[in-house]
This record gives structure tokens, sequence and C-alpha cells, in this order.
């Protein structure tokens, strides 16, 4: 029966109470006992929930022959900091054993001088696989893929098939098609695993394969890959170079990591943070990373101040408008946020691109004008009344509607133009947004305060 979040939750916290009276009380031996008795995601849930200092603890009494597995479970800040305290041969043993994208990742935590020490110290074997993941990008299906693959010949009967299979003393993680290939080693269908045991075995590979699947090229982005093995709900799939020579494959669980990923770097990237950050990372490693978004908020609001006081003389004439300047800028700031979300995902869900562009630009255009006109005569009916003025009512109804427009047309085109100059839309567009909103409020708002009442 699977655990609910909750259960979860309390048994970790529960895990944590009794490691730490252990550590407390100077007694190792239960908590080495009760870590080597988890699974390796287990252990590392732990290692990632525990503070720094208890965490090496932990760490040193995890076995040797469980480290590799641990280690790839976790998140790559807490991988690196973990590998820089470990030699060339700790973590060649570390690796052992491990699926050759898993040893990849890991190499890609370290400085290039200990990579070329770690592939040196490894067989040949070993060293060619690792080096021809490591060729291509980490966020590409190159760098996701991996190089264990069962490959065979359209030619071969099923029978041949099922006594080659036999041979191999376990299959692949997520087998759940063979590849089949040419004699140039390029791809040419799949063949299922069901089919080799529901078919009569006389029948060739060429008759049962499925030769209406694409595979994956080498350069693809790895959200598109996930995109893919979601919309076809796949297993697993192969991946060709640019000669349509089959490389490797890629499966299920490296998916499900990059979904993982993708979720964690649009949360953490709208405040600036990187997705791999450490929940109990340091004050000398935490302070500087937020330190660097909060220089670029004052900055924004620098600007927003600036237009402000270009108004001066016009709000001191009328306090009222120093009441109500903020109302106009949070409104445009959370209309553009939800557009701003809408166009985000739809990218990176690959559903957003020249041919519908125009389509959802004029739909947040209408969208963004109407909710302005609906705020803009409620808020100028409060305004109304509850300064007894008239037209300073008609002027944030009017700066209303100017900024909830504003805030769709930049909620929809920022993502886009942002994309097209190679900046994270997740990262950049939340801050460029709230600059854009808050200024053309306030300009709009203080602007035609300063005509109607000049």
């Amino acid at each position: 029966m699977q655990s609910t979040s909750k259960e979860i939750l309390q048994q970790t916290q529960s895990q944590l109470g009794e490691i730490q009276d252990a550590l407390d009380s100077g007694t190792f031996k239960p908590i080495r006992r009760m870590l080597n008795g988890l699974e390796p995601a287990e252990i590392a849930h732990l290692l990632e929930s525990s503070p720094p200092p208890s965490r090496w603890m932990l760490w040193r009494l995890i076995d040797k022959d469980t480290e590799g597995e641990v280690l790839q479970e976790l998140s790559d800040d807490i991988q690196t900091q973990i590998l820089q305290r470990m030699n060339t041969d700790e973590v060649v043993g570390i690796t052992e054993g491990l699926d050759t994208d898993d040893v990849a990742d890991i190499l890609q935590q370290l400085p290039d001088r200990v990579i070329k020490e770690v592939l040196a110290a490894m067989s040949a074997r070993d060293r060619l696989r690792v080096e021809s993941v490591l060729s291509y990008d980490e966020d590409t299906a190159g760098g996701l893929m991996n190089t264990d693959t069962i490959t065979v010949r359209p030619r071969l009967t099923l029978d041949v098939v099922l006594r080659y299979l036999r041979r191999h003393e376990e299959l692949p993680a997520s087998t759940d098609n063979l590849i089949v290939i040419n004699k140039q080693g390029q791809f040419v269908g799949l063949l299922p695993v069901a089919k080799i045991l529901t078919t009569s075995p006389n029948i060739t590979v060429r008759e049962v394969m499925l030769t209406d699947v694409e595979a994956i090229p080498v350069d693809m982005d790895d959200s598109e890959v996930a995109n893919l093995f979601e919309r076809h709900d796949w297993i697993s799939a192969p991946v060709i170079d640019e000669n349509n020579r089959v490389v490797g494959r890629i499966t299920i669980d490296d998916v499900v990591d990059v979904i993982r990923e993708d979720a964690d770097h649009s949360l953490m990237s709208m405040a600036g943070l990187d997705e791999d950050e450490d929940t109990f990372a340091t004050v000398r490693r935490a302070m500087p990373r937020r330190a660097t978004w909060l220089g670029i908020n004052l900055i924004t609001a620098i600007i927003a101040s600036a237009v402000i006081n270009i108004f001066e003389d016009t709000i001191e004439k009328v306090v009222a408008l120093a009441i109500l300047m903020p109302i106009v800028a949070s409104m445009g700031g959370v209309a553009g946020s939800q557009t701003l979300t809408v166009v985000i995902r739809g990218m990176a869900l690959g559903q957003i691109g020249r041919n519908n562009i125009n389509w959802l630009l004029s739909r947040e255009l209408r969208v963004g004008f109407l909710n302005g006109m609906l705020w803009a005569l409620i808020l100028g009916a409060i305004t109304s009344v509850w300064f007894g003025d008239p037209k300073i009512a008609i002027i944030i109804a009017c700066a209303m509607i100017i900024n909830l427009v504003t805030a769709a047309t930049a909620g929809a085109l920022l993502p886009i133009i942002l994309k097209s100059l190679k900046i994270d839309p997740a990262l950049a567009g939340s801050v460029t947004l709230t600059t854009i909103t808050d200024v053309v409020g306030f300009f709009a708002f203080l602007g035609l305060a300063t005509y109607f009442y000049s």
C-alpha cells in the first residue's frame, strides 16, 4: 500500500528525531543499522532533510557499496558538496556499478581536471561509454540517455532473440522494447518484449516489429523529450545521432527527474534561486545567492520610485493619490503574472509557436481590457464614495484599464522575447513584468492626475 505525502512527512520527521537523539548521545550503531535498512532514495531524502552538521555524520555511516546509489538520488547542489570532499579513487569507487547516464550526471558536478582523472582511472569500456554521454549537453537527449541497450536485426527469428536474451544475467531496467537496427547500426524499429513472449518463435523480427515509431534525436532538448514521453506514455525510447544510428536509449525514470527539475526550476526561478538550492544550505552559501536577486529587485524599485518622483508636486496637492497608487500597480502586477504564467507553461509544453501566438495575444488583450473595465467601474465607484471626488474616480478607472491592458500585453510577449534573446523567461520574466506594470501604472495614474488637477 502506497504511503501518502503526510505519512511520508511524519515518517521522515520521526526518523530525523531518532537520528538527532542518537547523535546527541553518541550512539552511532542504531543509526547505521536504520540508514542501511532503507532504500537509497529514502536515505537521500533523509540527508536532504538534515542540516549540514548532521548530514556529514550520516553520510559517513552509509555502507560503501550503497553510497553511489544514494549520491545519484541527491540534488546537484548536495552532490557537489559531497564530491568536493572526495579524492579521485573515492569518486571512481562510488560510481562503480552505476548506469552510464548516472555516472555522467555525477561527473558533471566536478571540475574538468578531476573528470579527466576519474575517466583515466576507469576501464576502457566504461570510459568510452561515459565519454559518449559527456560529449553531449546535459540538458539534451544525449546527456539524458543510457548507452546500455539491447539491439537485434530484422532477419532474426523470435526464437533466436529469446535465446539471446536468456544469455544475459539481467536486462537493462525498464526494457519494454528491443531496438531493431540494420547492419550499419541505424534505427529500423522496435520489438516489444510482449511480442516475443506471445508470438510464434518461428516468426521473424521484421514481421512483428513496430515501424511507425520515431526515435529521439540526440540533440533534442530534455523538456521536449519529457513532453514526448508524456504524450505517448512511453517507458523507454531509442536515441539516434544525425546519421540515424542508435547511440542509446532514454527511460521513464530519467524523464521523471526532468519533469521534477523543470517544476522546481519554474518555482525557484520566480525568486531568482537555483532549482537545486539546498533547503538547509549554510548562511555562507545562501546569503550571496539571495543578495543578487535582492539587488536586481532594488534596481527595479528605484526605477518605479523615480517615476513617482516626477509627479511629486501633484502628489503634494492631492494626498489621496499616494493612498491609491499601490492599488493600480498591484492589480497590474497580478494580471500580468496570470498571463505570464499561462504563456510560460504553454511554451514549456510546446503548445505555443508563431502559428498561434497572435490568437493568444489577441485573447489576452481582450481579457485585460474587459477585466480593466470591470474593476475600473468597481474601484471608481469605491473611490468616488471614499473621497467624495468624481474626478479622482475617473483618473483611477482610466489608469486601471491602461495598466491591465499593458500587463496582459507584456505578460504574453515577454516570455517570447526573452526566449529569443536566450534568457530564461521563468527567471527574468517576473521581475521584468513587475517593473513594467509598476512604471506604467504609476505613470498613467499620476500623469492623468497631473493633467486633470493642473
